[in-house]
């Protein structure tokens, strides 16, 4: 399968006939090389609604009739926008034409501020991804702090290649993203979520350095570089 990074947490995987999108977060985002009316989705995947994450889904969605997949809360208010949506929620899993999708926890929140407006919308609890996709098995985790049932997430599953935050701040930071992926036992890791914004400044390359003296394959990708797994 070919997987392509669109910039902080956004991650397109073709694969055979399908097309997917991991949190969509184009418009506004300064890194990202590709407008939303280029991309073409069969499913959009969302971890949590905040706004750098819920970005341009209902936009894309609507422009390729995808569906959305989402916690319960999250794909209902989607729906709302006039969207095909799967609602799911944490510990749950689903087989979807291109493989199986399961909800994992993340620490994190859970909230879209619509346009200029002092309001927030509670959208559920923020998730991470584990997708499982022919004989590859993928771990998407969203915006998240360290958490020991990572462990317990890489003693289930063989992970193949793991996007794990490391931006800080307001998710992990490198050094604890160092510790999630050997909690993950991940075979490769991507790092995602940092350099966006300046409070996001981190250093990809030396967080793969860290990472290959615990013995982990790391990779940077930069916004539009692709992969194939």
């Amino acid at each position: 399968m070919n997987i392509r990074f669109h910039g902080h947490s956004c991650v397109e995987i073709t694969t055979g006939d399908h097309r997917l999108l991991i949190d969509p977060f184009l418009t506004g985002n300064p890194l990202a090389q590709t407008k939303p009316e280029e991309v073409k989705a069969d499913y959009i995947l969302l971890t949590h609604g905040h706004n750098d994450h819920l970005g341009d889904t209902v936009e894309i969605a609507k422009a390729n009739d995808a569906t959305v997949i989402g916690n319960y809360e999250l794909a209902t208010y989607v729906s709302w926008q006039g969207v095909k949506t799967h609602a799911m929620h944490i510990g749950g899993a689903h087989t979807f034409p291109f493989g199986r999708v399961k909800l994992t926890q993340a620490f994190h929140g859970s909230a879209y501020i619509p346009g200029d407006r002092r309001e927030l919308i509670y959208l559920g609890m923020p998730t991470g991804l584990l997708l499982t996709i022919g004989e590859k098995t993928i771990y998407h985790a969203g915006d998240t702090g360290l958490f020991g049932d990572m462990k317990l997430i890489g003693e289930l599953n063989s992970i193949d290649l793991a996007f794990l935050p490391i931006g800080d701040n307001f998710t992990m930071g490198p050094e604890d993203a160092v510790l999630a992926a050997q909690f993950l036992k991940a075979k490769q890791v991507v790092p995602i979520h940092y350099n966006t914004f300046p409070l996001l400044k981190q250093d990809g390359q030396a967080f793969v350095e860290r990472l290959a003296k615990v013995g982990i394959e790391g990779r940077v990708l930069a916004p539009g570089e692709a992969m194939v797994l």
